[in-house]
């Protein structure tokens, strides 16, 4: 009897210990299958609105300089100067590019909304354009000047006319102005204000328009050679790549603002823009 028991309690010790390994060699098994094998995530993906060239040109620029950083950005082109910003504003794209701060600012402050300047990229010079007349003295009694339509346009149109004496504005309100604010129109002049993307069209039917590069340029027009008067050099008014408050941190966004301010951008601008829009970056 005390044979078989011991020859028991030896095989019942056996088995447990064949069971503990068993089990032991189960749990590393288990331990490996949840250790996940190293992968390599894909690019960073991001949307970036814009309306028309340089912004758009800067942008294709920029793509493949991002592609190398890990982030795979897709220009939105878009119809009109409000969709960027809702675009924006809804989280439907990641940022944009085709305004400037005080544009930006009437956006946030009509909205509610939370744009923010990540990078300053280029001052497109404005300036009054005409088919009818060559010199800003020629513009006749009456004469119909032709400005875009959102606040931060007109009161930059209506400085600009101040500037070059056509009228005289209240004191102080400089870019803030709107027509409320011309304290004297010697010549009684008609001021018109249409939808920023009209502004080309107006020149067959207005006796001046004021207009960036982006719009004259497409025309065949440049300030320094057309224009018959231009805005100060220390205009407010650089064009500005601008994201959310929320993301204008990440690390997608802060490659695309050193991308879009780099060497290949400057070079592109000096080289194709250099009479309409001056590096805003060093």
């Amino acid at each position: 009897m005390k044979r078989t028991g011991r020859r028991m309690t030896t095989t019942f010790a056996l088995v447990l210990l064949v069971l503990t390994l068993a089990l032991a060699g189960c749990g590393n098994s288990k331990e490996a299958e949840e250790i996940p094998a190293a992968t390599s995530t894909g690019p960073v993906k991001i949307k970036v609105a814009s309306l028309i060239p340089p912004m758009t040109d800067i942008l294709d620029i920029v793509k493949p300089i991002l592609k190398e950083e890990g982030v795979d950005m897709e220009v939105v082109v878009l119809s009109d100067n409000v969709q960027p910003n809702e675009a924006l504003a809804n989280k439907e794209v990641d940022a944009n590019f085709f305004q400037h701060v005080p544009y930006m600012e009437q956006f946030n402050a009509s909205k509610g909304a939370k744009l923010v300047p990540v990078q300053p990229v280029y001052d497109a010079i404005y300036g009054g354009y005409s088919k009818r007349f060559k010199n800003i003295a020629d513009l006749p009694e009456g004469a119909t000047l032709v400005m875009a339509n959102d606040p931060s346009n007109i009161g930059r149109s209506l400085q600009m006319f101040a500037d070059a004496g056509l009228i005289t504005l209240k004191d102080g309100v400089g870019i803030q102005a709107t027509q409320a604010d011309i304290t004297a129109n010697p010549k009684n002049y008609k001021f018109e204000e249409v939808d920023l993307l009209m502004l080309a069209r107006m020149l067959d039917d207005a006796d001046l328009v004021a207009m960036t590069p982006a719009y004259a340029s497409p025309l065949g027009l440049t300030p320094k050679k057309d224009a018959l008067i231009t805005e100060r050099e220390d205009s407010a008014f650089t064009i500005t790549l601008v994201a959310r408050e929320d993301n204008k941190d990440s690390e997608a966004i802060q490659k695309l603002a050193k991308a879009i301010s780099g060497p290949e951008v400057k070079k592109f601008l000096e080289d194709n823009y250099a009479d309409i829009a001056l590096p805003a970056f060093k």
